[in-house]
């Protein structure tokens, strides 16, 4: 157990220090993703077009898998789908 907590320690400071973007990649993002990123920010409204209809692609896709999970639609008990539910 005390190794377990070590290692998960260890984990969220690897992700919280890689995470966040370094100095010379803050100053070329723009203020909403200044600290989240690395390399050069958007170049055009494009790209915030772009990443706008990638998240609303995302979002739809996991709220049908939730919604597919939680309720399949499928009467037949011994479907595979069940065994994620048990």
């Amino acid at each position: 157990m005390k190794n377990l907590t070590k290692i998960l320690t260890f984990i969220v400071m690897f992700l919280a220090t890689s995470a966040s973007a370094c100095d010379a990649c803050k100053s070329q993002q723009p203020e909403i993703t200044k600290d989240l990123t690395h390399g050069a920010g958007p170049e055009s409204d494009w790209d915030w077009f772009i990443v706008g209809i990638v998240i609303m692609i995302t979002v739809v896709a996991f709220i049908y898998s939730i919604k597919y999970l939680i309720k399949p639609g499928e009467k037949d008990k011994r479907h595979v789908k069940y065994s994620f539910l048990q």
